[in-house]
């Protein structure tokens, strides 16, 4: 079934000067444009491509991707705002329609807002809406306390960042647990820190330390194993160094090293380190 506002892969049924056509099912051809045709396509072999809406709203076809599919979370620039609504910029040569009803609040001219990207029901356009509680839920009892979840942030308030999750949640990082300044529309990493009684969700963008250190012993042997054996990144070696392989500090880096070498795993020469199997190759 063609799914709008998604990536589909669809065959190639016929070719003309300005493009191919694609069989879209029950939706009949869908026209991609010649500008998007890969080279040496034919009739009868399949492309993935992204369907929406062209601005005579006949369903088209393109090799370009947007910056957010329905039923995903962006940080998106308004281009105009008119009589209809406010538009968006979502990199697409149409852009991206938010209501007047979908506006948390008036979206005004070069502002950049987190929005959420739908498929409008009774007209069959794609379409977004800043009032992400009507689509993502605060309520979840699907995560357990320390999963990984991507997040954006959505909102600036006094009690903390709200954040969404998975392009599915909403949940909140607490201003007096975050130690750097965040911005709407960031995206980073994050850990659940708690399912409250609620069933809502707070979060932390880090996890405790012997999470921590665990994981980044794992990473030092799996880079030694994967340099034959042996390393130059050594505890001697600077912190921008050890931070651009590892991405943390050289204190945290020296610890783990030193758990290493005290479960009798690595060898800590003057120059190197190696995993204590490799030691005389």
């Amino acid at each position: 079934m063609l799914k709008i506002g998604n990536l589909n892969r669809l065959q190639v049924i016929n070719e003309v000067d300005f493009g191919v056509y694609l069989d879209g099912g029950d939706m009949g051809e869908i026209l991609l444009p010649r500008r998007y045709v890969p080279g040496g396509v034919k009739i009868n072999d399949w492309i993935e491509v992204f369907i929406y809406r062209d601005s005579e709203d006949l369903l088209i076809a393109t090799t370009e991707s947007p910056l957010a599919m329905v039923g995903q979370c962006a940080w998106l620039k308004t281009v105009d705002v008119n009589r209809f609504g406010a538009f968006l910029d979502w990199g697409l040569p149409k852009d991206l329609f938010v209501p007047f009803a979908e506006q948390q609040v008036p979206m005004k001219p070069d502002r950049s807002y987190v929005v959420y990207v739908y498929l409008d029901q009774n007209s069959g356009r794609i379409s977004a809406s800043s009032k992400l509680y009507k689509y993502l839920s605060e309520e979840s009892n699907t995560y357990a306390v320390n999963d990984a979840v991507d997040i954006m942030i959505c909102a600036d308030t006094d009690l903390g960042y709200k954040a969404v999750i998975d392009n599915t949640y909403l949940g909140l990082l607490y201003k007096n647990e975050v130690h750097e300044a965040l911005k709407v529309g960031q995206r980073m990493r994050a850990y659940i820190k708690t399912i409250r009684n609620d069933n809502k969700i707070d979060l932390k963008l880090h996890l405790p330390s012997e999470f921590t250190r665990d994981a980044l012993s794992a990473a030092i042997l799996q880079y030694i194993a994967d340099q034959g054996g042996h390393s130059d990144l050594t505890d001697k070696s600077s912190p921008e160094q050890i931070h651009k392989q590892f991405g943390v500090s050289k204190s945290s880096y020296k610890k783990a090293l030193g758990k290493l070498y005290k479960q009798r795993l690595i060898v800590i020469e003057k120059d190197k380190i190696s995993l204590t199997d490799t030691r005389e190759q």
